[in-house]
């Protein structure tokens, strides 16, 4: 039985109070949030709203269903996240695997590598950027959000070197019975390779789901922004949005601010994320540790 020293418990009990402090300092703003979205107007515009909403009332959210351009913009982020994720992960695949073998194997990976380091560092600039999307007749559609960062090479680098650490003789036995580097890769490598691949895709789906830049470039339509753009727009101009509304959500207007308003709608906004993130945390620690367990 392993006695604990007073060195280990003091530093037991520090941990455990910094952790703590850090777990409150990420959701007491998103309590906040919340407990603004469920306010009535009086009590936020006064200040009162902490932690627990006062004077309850969904009107923000009502709003936000019906009223604006938050559905429409929801499901363009959507489109985006199921055609971006699905292009990063089969281009990611297809280079990571060539690029995890030896230069005796692929002579030419060095020039590869070489070749997405210098992409990692340099860009050509936003001008050219814009110019090339419009001269392929990308704007206003969504394959300007989607195709740019169709390879992420970070991403792309962290599942090559997950590949490289799988033993050799997976490879070396399938080609003993006769499998192609396809037939390895899609049957062999890529069950093994579920935790780094959840993990990949991960990072690829909070990217598509939060980034809103691309949409503000390329999206001269409003109807098509995606919604971190739209979030983006609302955070500046939502009493214009308010205004703009239909007849049907005049008494929904009036039973709420701009404020409570703006925190319904992110709040909705970083809802799909908070709800996806807990059952991909698991593979998180198996994609680190992939590979350094041998058997």
């Amino acid at each position: 039985m392993h006695f604990r020293t007073r060195g280990e418990k003091v530093f037991n009990v520090f941990n455990y109070v910094f952790i703590s402090v850090i777990c409150l300092a990420c959701a007491l703003p998103i309590i906040h949030i919340l407990a603004i979205s469920f306010s009535s107007p009086s009590y936020v515009i006064g200040g009162r709203v902490n932690f627990w909403p006062l004077g309850f009332t969904t009107a923000a959210y009502e709003f936000a269903f019906l009223g604006g351009r938050f559905l429409r913009a929801f499901w363009v982020t959507v489109q985006r996240v199921v055609l971006g994720v699905g292009i990063n992960m089969l281009l990611m695949v297809l280079t990571a695997y060539p690029l995890a073998k030896s230069t005796r194997q692929f002579s030419a990976r060095n020039y590869y590598m070489a070749f997405f380091a210098i992409t990692m560092i340099f860009g050509g600039g936003l001008i050219p950027f814009y110019i090339l999307i419009s001269n392929l007749g990308w704007l206003n559609t969504i394959w300007s959000l989607v195709v740019p960062g169709g390879l992420p090479v970070f991403s792309m680098i962290i599942l090559m070197n997950f590949i490289r650490a799988l033993p050799a003789e997976l490879e070396e036995a399938a080609m003993l019975d006769g499998a192609g580097f396809f037939t390895i890769l899609f049957r062999i490598m890529l069950p093994v390779l579920k935790p780094a691949l959840a993990t990949v895709a991960l990072f690829a789906f909070v990217f598509h789901w939060n980034e809103w830049l691309l949409g503000m470039m390329f999206m001269n339509n409003v109807e098509n922004y995606p919604l971190q753009t739209y979030l983006q727009t609302l955070l500046v101009n939502f009493e214009q949005i308010m205004r703009q509304s239909g007849s049907n959500t005049r008494e929904i207007v009036a039973q709420m601010n701009a404020r409570s308003g703006r925190a319904a709608q992110l709040f909705l906004g970083m809802l799909p994320i908070l709800a996806v993130y807990p059952f991909l945390q698991k593979y998180f620690t198996k994609g680190l540790v992939i590979g350094s367990v041998k058997g």
